[in-house]
């Protein structure tokens, strides 16, 4: 992994309002110990951002390469808030929190998240598991553009097959009417397609068109 890596941070904001608020004092532990542990790493943490309506903007112009969302009881809406801001620009997500619930650990690798981690802010831990989600995140790209590509191919050969029947279907109109051979009425066809500039399976389309009005 480069050290140039560019990484935002979404999680609560540090400042405790009340010392006497255990869970927000822990939080701010929390995201203190993940921002260290990503400097000792050599990552450029470029920001750290809350979970709010203006999270897809601020993404947009910062153009991280990893998110890691640090968050613990309102986990699911800080993910929710960055899947819809990484949509159109889909870019590796992290998630570190103490959340066990094995519902939301679904719920997030569902959403696109490439690593949920759980009490995992060791700074020793987290080259390793940005490692693996930046790897597991390209795995993933590669299939989904395999899988287009196959589609598209797909799409591609349906056309091709429709288009054939169109001609097959032209080709014993000709035959029949006409008397004509299947290696005649391939030609004939195909020195109309030339002739008028179409191609093969337009002129065959406009053959069966006519003859249905002729029927």
């Amino acid at each position: 992994m480069k050290p140039s890596l560019r990484i935002v941070v979404v999680a609560p904001d540090l400042d405790i309002v009340n010392p006497e608020d255990d869970h927000a004092t822990r939080q701010a532990e929390r995201s203190r110990s993940l921002r260290i542990g990503l400097l000792e790493n050599g990552f450029n943490l470029v920001a750290t951002l809350p979970a709010d309506v203006f999270l897809t903007e601020r993404i947009a112009q910062l153009q991280p390469d990893l998110i890691i969302v640090d968050a613990e009881s309102d986990a699911r809406d800080a993910l929710e808030h960055v899947v819809m801001a990484t949509r159109d620009e889909r870019r590796p997500i992290v998630m570190f929190t103490n959340d066990g619930d094995t519902r939301d650990v679904k719920n997030a690798v569902a959403a696109g998240v490439s690593a949920y981690i759980v009490a995992g802010l060791s700074p020793e831990r987290i080259r390793p598991i940005l490692d693996v989600a930046l790897a597991r995140f390209a795995h993933e790209q590669a299939l989904l553009q395999t899988l287009a590509t196959t589609q598209s191919e797909l799409i591609e050969l349906s056309a091709e097959l429709k288009e054939r029947k169109l001609i097959d279907r032209a080709k014993g109109l000709l035959m029949q009417r006409q008397g004509l051979s299947e290696d005649a009425a391939f030609k004939k066809m195909r020195k109309t397609a030339m002739d008028k500039g179409l191609k093969l399976a337009d002129v065959a389309q406009r053959m069966l068109d006519v003859a249905d009005l002729l029927t």
